[in-house]
Order: structure tokens, then sequence, then C-alpha cells
């Protein structure tokens, strides 16, 4: 199935609606198509091959860089700008990438020949370039590598037809009207900010780009400009809440939803956010589903607190015997770059093997216990890390806490917390709150204070370098 240039199709029918805002500059479609085109032209001097990566912030330059490469016919690589120059070199070579552009903040001495600044590539002479009138939904718009918290990121596949039916399934979740407008501060070389890039395209919706997380500069925004949804993890929304606080700030009337990802949020701060009047969808995905699967409408949320939801209107979704979350969804990607037998070997009977474990309420509803591979066995008892995480966080002066095992002659493995605190860790007082709320097996006997937790680039818990001090 073909569907035509999604950017060419806005262009031609509201050529005047705003497309992208980044706070300084707002390009119309028709803009964005005339800037898009140019740069395209541009990179065609290069002549790059039929991949091109990408190393950006949330900036206007690379917003646009992404387009060019994407609606010249060619696959964008999205680079993770936090990668150390091993790391990236390693994803560079197993993409077998020719040609990188690199935002100009972002260039480090060590980038050679095969480097180009944005601010080089739009100083070439060239005419713009004609885009390709159409996308086929099978073709690789995107490749972009998994998070890694299990150390190991792989290059998955993200197809034209991926990111329409993410996009679809969101809309008939949340909604579409004709004045959205949706805050974009996730990372764009993340599925959950590159997915707001795709659906600005798809929907025709404005995208408000912000560079970096600011909880006083968003709030700002919220409060002053006609902004809609937001898409956030539990750390940014708590944040925005104690900002909201602080300030008696109120955001516009306008303003529909905070969109909920990477992780599930503990009712404290879903109270709050009711008492403030900032209405919460928690949703379940990742990199493999291009962004959203599964949801849980805002209306649902303190009376399913801890859930994600129901899948949406595209995805089927079933436990194993084991509780493992098996999907079906068109937004599944085809696989995984270099690896043809790895996504093979995830499916069972047609079915996506997400290796998460969760279980299902009286009503349908989807719990997410834990990865599979983060579960712990004490004794013969199963823990997940999550739900220790979450009792902890009640607790006064913890502001994070992450739960890995350690090995044990006796039980094979017991629970260590990692904690961030405002104040000095009294151990037994910590194992005594456990026990008032855990079964005696799922409370840590070692508490760790240290100065942060060890995160990707969308806000997860890298269990694995915790581990490794253990």
């Amino acid at each position: 199935m073909q569907t035509q240039n999604w950017l060419l199709k806005q262009a031609a029918t509201q050529p005047d609606r705003v497309a992208v805002d980044d706070g300084a500059t707002q390009l119309t479609f028709a803009q964005l198509r005339d800037r898009v085109a140019q740069l395209a032209g541009q990179l065609d001097q290069l002549a790059p091959g039929d991949k091109v990566g990408l190393l950006t912030t949330n900036r206007l330059a690379g917003y646009l860089a992404a387009l060019a490469i994407i609606c010249s016919g060619r696959t964008v690589v999205w680079l993770n700008w936090r990668l150390a120059n091993e790391e990236l070199s390693r994803q560079i070579a197993d993409s077998q990438l020719h040609c990188c552009l690199v935002a100009d903040e972002l260039w480090r001495p060590e980038m050679g020949a095969d480097f180009i600044r944005l601010q080089k590539l739009a100083e070439i002479a060239a005419a713009p370039a004609a885009l390709v009138p159409a996308f086929d939904s099978d073709r690789i718009a995107s490749i972009m590598y998994t998070s890694g918290t299990t150390g190991k990121p792989k290059g998955v596949l993200q197809t034209f037809g991926n990111h329409f039916y993410s996009a679809v399934s969101s809309a008939l979740n949340l909604g579409l009207t004709g004045q959205d407008e949706w805050l974009c501060v996730a990372p764009i070389f993340h599925i959950s900010g590159f997915s707001i890039m795709m659906r600005g395209l798809i929907y025709g919706m404005t995208v408000r780009l912000v560079a970096k997380f600011r909880p006083a500069a968003i709030e700002q925004i919220l409060a002053a400009e006609p902004v809609t949804i937001m898409s956030v993890v539990p750390f940014m929304l708590k944040k925005l809440v104690s900002q909201r606080q602080a300030s008696g700030q109120k955001y516009q009337a306008t303003f529909r939803c905070m969109l909920l990802g990477g992780g599930t949020l503990d009712r404290a701060t879903l109270a709050q956010c009711q008492q403030l009047g900032i209405p919460v969808v928690q949703c379940y995905g990742m990199t493999e589903t291009c962004s959203q699967v599964i949801a849980l409408r805002a209306s649902d949320a303190l009376a399913k607190i801890g859930s994600v939801g129901q899948p949406l209107f595209t995805t089927r979704m079933k436990l194993a015997a084991d509780g493992e979350i098996l999907l079906k969804t068109p937004a599944l990607t085809p696989g995984y770059l270099n690896l043809p037998a790895k996504l093979p070997a995830k499916m069972v009977d047609g079915w996506y093997r997400t290796g998460d474990i969760g279980h299902l309420d009286k009503d349908g509803y989807l719990y997410v216990d834990g990865r599979a591979d983060e579960m712990m066995i004490s004794g013969g008892e199963n823990i997940f890390p999550q739900e220790v995480e979450q009792v902890y966080l009640r607790y006064p002066g913890i502001r994070q806490l992450a739960v890995v095992g350690q090995p044990d002659a006796e039980w094979g493995e017991v629970p260590v917390a990692f904690v961030v605190s405002d104040q000095p860790l009294d151990q037994a007082q910590l194992v005594a709150f456990g026990y008032r709320h855990l079964a005696h097996y799922k409370v840590p006997r070692r508490y760790l204070r240290v100065a942060k937790l060890p995160t990707n680039a969308s806000g997860k818990i890298q269990r694995y370098l915790l581990r490794k001090q253990l």
C-alpha cells in the first residue's frame, strides 16, 4: 500500500497551518515543504547512500534534517547523542553508514570525513530536490537502536506502515481536534519523540519542539501557548506537578492530557494531578511497536491505579501461560537490522513476545509486573523490581529507587535497593517499612545510597549497570 507523502499532502491541503514551532521560529506546512526540499537537494550533493545517520537534539535544524532524509526516499538512522564515541562507532558500523549528519552543538573533535555538520549541509549550493511523491507502507522509514537497558542495543526497523498505524491508533484513543498541538520535549532520536514528528505529518498537527526539559520553562509554555498534549515519563510529570504546586500557575484551557509512558505512576502523584486538573493517559509501548499500543483512559487513572490500560484499536493482546505479554499489531517492526533470526525468535504462533510479564484484572486491564529478564527468584518466589520500587517511593525522603537481584548462596537471589535520598538511610527503618507493605521475601536487606541512578535516553533505569556494582 502507498500513501501520498504526508508532508506534501499537508502542504497541499492546509498550507498555512503551522507545522512546527520551536519557540523562535514557526513554519507552516508549505514553508516546511520548501525548507525540506532545499535540504534534500543539498543532501543529494553528498551522495550519502540509502541510509543517513542523524545525531541531533530537539532543535529545528535536526527536525528539518530528519524530514529531508525520509522525504528524499532515504532511511534515517537515529543516533543517541549521549553515547560514547565507541558506542556510536559500533552503531554506525552496524548500520553501514557513509554519511552522518551532526547538529553543530554536538560536534566532536574525533568526527571524521563521513560526519557533516548541519550548518555545513545548509551551506551547500544546490537546487531544491523533488520530494518522493508517495510513501510505501513496507519501506523502512527509520532505524532506531533500542534503549539498551540490557546493554546490547539492536537496530529496530520501522516502516512507514508501522508509523501510520501507530498514529491512527493513538488518534482513535486520544481523539483528534483541528487545533491539536503536541509538545515534544522527549528526544526525537527516541520513539516517544520521533512518533510525535510523524503524527504531526499524518494528523496535520502543530509540533511544539522543545530542546530541553526544564520544568519552569515547560510550565510557562503550557500556561501561555495552545498546547493540547504533552508526552512525559514519570520523572518529568512529577517535576511538573511540583512546579505547578509551587507556582500556582494554570495551564491553558485547551490542554487535554499528559501522555505518560516509560512506567506507571504512583497513586499520590495521580491524585495530585487530579486535584490540579491535569488529565493523565498512561500507556505501554516500545521501539518495536513505534510507541504506544496499550493505553489507559484518563478517567480510569485512579480507579485502575498501576494499570497501563487496554489495547488500542489496531492491537490485540494476550498473556502467555507464564504471564508474558504477547501482541499482534500492524505497528510491529518487520525485524532487526542485520539480525534476521531475531524477530522470528520472538514470535510464537504469530504473536510477538514482548519480554514483559503482566497480569489482567477482572475487567481486562493490563498491569505490567516487570521484565522477564529482571525478575528475581528468591527461595523459589518471584520478585519484580517495579512492585518493590512503587512501595518504597512512598517512603519520606526517597526521590528515586531501583531494586536489583544479588546472588545469594542460600536464597539464590536477594533484592538490593539503590536509593537516591534527601537524607541518610536508616537500614532498620527501611526494612520495617517494607515489612508493613510487602511480603517479607520481597523486602531488600541492603539499601545503598547513590547520587543518581543510571538511565538511558528515555529515562529507563539501566539495571544491568547497577548489578555490575554488586
